[in-house]
C-alpha cells in the first residue's frame, strides 16, 4: 500500500538534540516533509472563526500531525501551543492534556492508582506540621523525598535515616515546595526500567542502572543502559500506564520491587538516544508509522476523566 506524505511539525527547542534529529530523519526516509517548530517562537491567534499558529512571521498550515517535545520547564506554554494546533485539527502524537496530567506527578500518580496499577508507598501533605505521619505512611527510612516539579533526576532525595529524612522534607517546604514522600525500593538496587510504549504497544525497553554510589538510574546522571526483556506482567504494567494518562507515546519508568513491578514515572517527551542505542531498535522510525496510521484531521480522543 502506497503511503501518504504528509507535512508534520516536530515541536522541539533545538533541532541538534538526538531525539529532533532522528525523528526527522526517520520522517524524510519514510517520505515526510518534516519541519523542526521552536513552540516558544510561535504565537497564537485564538479566534472562533480562523484559529492560527505563526511561526517567524508566517502562518504554520497544511500540517498533518505534530509530534510535541515539550520540555518540563515550558509545559504551559507548550501544551497551550498543542492545544492550538488540536483546535486547528491537527492530529498530535500526545495531546495537551495527556502531557499535561503526566507533566504533574501528583496527579499522575492518583490516576495510577485509580487504576490498579503497582506504584511505590506515597505520601503528600502540605503542612510540615505532619512530617512524622507523611515518614509512618511509607514506613520509615530510608525513604524518597521528590520534588512534583523534578525532571531527569532533579530533586530526588534518598534520605537513610529518620533524622535525615526530617531535615530534607523540613527544608523543601521551608521552601514552600511541594514534595511527594515514596517509599525506597532497595530491592531495585540503584537500577529501573524504561518501557518505550507507541500506540498501546511496548516497542523497546531497556534497563537503566545507575553510577556507583548513586541511586537514581537516569541516563543525564551518569547511569548506563542496556537491553532489557521485559515479563509479561511489566508489559502490561507499562501500556496501562500510559493508556491511564491517555498518551499515545510515552516512557514508563519501573522498579521491580518484591511485590513486583511499581511504577515511578510516565514521560509525555521520552528521550530517544539511550532506547535506541541499548535496544538497537527504530523507535524514531515506529512513531512515524504510528502517526501514518493514525494522523487523520480532527481526530483527538482524549476522554480521560482527570
Amino acid at each position: 500500500m502506497e503511503r501518504t506524505s504528509m507535512k508534520i511539525a516536530i515541536l522541539s527547542r533545538d533541532g541538534s538534540l538526538y531525539s529532533t534529529r532522528r525523528l526527522k530523519e526517520a520522517g524524510e526516509t519514510r517520505g515526510h516533509d518534516m519541519h523542526i517548530v521552536d513552540y516558544l517562537r510561535c504565537y497564537m491567534d485564538i479566534t472562533a472563526h480562523k484559529p492560527a499558529i505563526m511561526y517567524q512571521g508566517k502562518v504554520l498550515e497544511n500540517y498533518g500531525a505534530t509530534i510535541p517535545r515539550i520540555g518540563a520547564s515550558h509545559t504551559f506554554y507548550g501544551t497551550a501551543v498543542v492545544r492550538q494546533f488540536e483546535i486547528m485539527g491537527v492530529f498530535c502524537a500526545n495531546e495537551s492534556q495527556a502531557i499535561s496530567r503526566a507533566r504533574d506527578k501528583l496527579r499522575c500518580l492518583q490516576l495510577l492508582s485509580r487504576q490498579g496499577i503497582g506504584l511505590p508507598v506515597t505520601s503528600f501533605a502540605n503542612s510540615t506540621k505532619d512530617i512524622d505521619g507523611l515518614i509512618n505512611i511509607v514506613g520509615g527510612a530510608p525513604l524518597v523525598v521528590k520534588l512534583l516539579e523534578g525532571t531527569q533526576g532533579i530533586g530526588v532525595v534518598l534520605a537513610e535515616n529518620t533524622q535525615a529524612a526530617k531535615s530534607v522534607i523540613e527544608a523543601f517546604r521551608g521552601l514552600n515546595a511541594n514534595i511527594l514522600v515514596q517509599e525506597y525500593i532497595k530491592e531495585a538496587k540503584g537500577s529501573d526500567i524504561r518501557a518505550f510504549v507507541i500506540g498501546g504497544k511496548v516497542v523497546a525497553s531497556m534497563k537503566r542502572v545507575g553510577a556507583p554510589g548513586e541511586f537514581r538510574a537516569n541516563l543525564h546522571r551518569g547511569g548506563r543502559a542496556e537491553k532489557l526483556k521485559l515479563t509479561p506482567e511489566e508489559r502490561s504494567t507499562a501500556v496501562r500506564a500510559a493508556k491511564a494518562m491517555g498518551l499515545n507515546i510515552a516512557g514508563v519508568d519501573i522498579l521491580r520491587s518484591n511485590h513486583g513491578p511499581v511504577v515511578i514515572e510516565v514521560n509525555s517527551s521520552p528521550g530517544l538516544e539511550g532506547i535506541e542505542k541499548a535496544t538497537g531498535v527504530d523507535v524514531a522510525g515506529a512513531i512515524i508509522k504510528f502517526l501514518e496510521k493514525h494522523a487523520k484531521p480532527g481526530k483527538t480522543r482524549d476522554r480521560i476523566k482527570s
